[in-house]
């Protein structure tokens, strides 16, 4: 990610920030009923973070740069959660150098990685924390990607649905798609885990998408709905896409694509898995 601040972005980010927050639930009176600004007013965030309303109007305004000490109280003033301190850094180009703690590698638990190996005619993978790719079989690569081929650090749904052109480009209804997919990532994002933020705030700089969508702050628990694919080698194909939870509360999830029986899609779906089935094992390794 880049050092640079994105002045533009920042100052755009705080006054979506300060819309969605009201004087009652900051602790403010109110001292007027006719308010024309939704949300806080420029005055009343520069009072909650102790600055002069001129420093905090140019710094919406993109004309000075903040210190990590004025965002620290910026974040606390719009009560911002891990995330989105983290997106708020990365636009202002400052490093936030609070202690993280660091969490152990995810690893696939066994009676999943059983049944992963079981599954030779549908795409399948297990999904961890944050959407992170634990675990994959051949179908789920021959669809997809090499997933081995990408670094398990980076190897991750989300980002995969933002920054891997082909598997963008495979999306016929990617924007759908991929909003499902922050919204999924909504749900479950937690304030401690410094991984999420990194993400949230890597794929905020990178992607406006993304950035509007996860803003919006839409939630997603949806476990099952159908994916529209143009593949470079089966041609098109409509396929349930059914997602089943671990039972043990380790937040692993096991995706598994299929097709109507008779269609046009499972016929190119078998064609599809007959070649994926000579190919290299699955592959699993542990994210971080």
């Amino acid at each position: 990610m880049s050092s640079d601040p994105d002045s533009k972005a920042l100052g755009a980010f705080l006054k979506a920030r300060r819309a969605r927050l009201s004087p009652q639930e900051c602790g403010l009176p109110v001292t007027d009923s006719g308010r024309k600004v939704a949300g806080l007013r420029r005055e009343e965030v520069a009072q909650l973070a102790a600055i002069s309303v001129d420093y905090y109007t140019r710094l919406e305004q993109g004309r000075v740069r903040a210190s990590a000490s004025v965002l620290a109280t910026l974040a606390r003033a719009l009560r911002l959660d891990e995330d989105q301190q983290k997106y708020l850094y990365d636009l202002a180009g400052r490093t936030d150098a609070r202690p993280r703690r660091r969490r152990p590698a995810q690893r696939v638990r066994p009676p999943m990685r059983r049944l992963l190996d079981q599954l030779t005619r549908a795409p399948a993978m297990v999904l961890g924390e944050r959407l992170d790719i634990l675990a994959w079989n051949a179908a789920a690569a021959a669809l997809y990607t090499d997933f081995a081929a990408i670094p398990p650090a980076r190897r991750n749904y989300l980002r995969l649905l933002f920054t891997h052109p082909e598997i963008r480009r495979m999306h016929v209804d990617w924007a759908h798609d991929a909003r499902e997919a922050v919204a999924a990532l909504r749900m479950e994002a937690a304030a401690d885990d410094p991984d999420c933020a990194r993400l949230v705030g890597e794929l905020s700089l990178q992607d406006t998408d993304f950035r509007t969508w996860w803003a919006e702050h839409h939630v997603n628990t949806a476990t099952y709905g159908t994916k529209r694919y143009r593949h470079r080698l089966a041609g098109d194909l409509t396929l349930d896409c059914d997602t089943w939870a671990g039972p043990d509360g380790s937040g692993q999830r096991l995706m598994i694509l299929t097709a109507e029986p008779g269609s046009p899609s499972h016929d190119a779906l078998l064609i599809l898995t007959s070649w994926a089935a000579s190919q290299p094992d699955a592959a699993e390794e542990p994210a971080g």
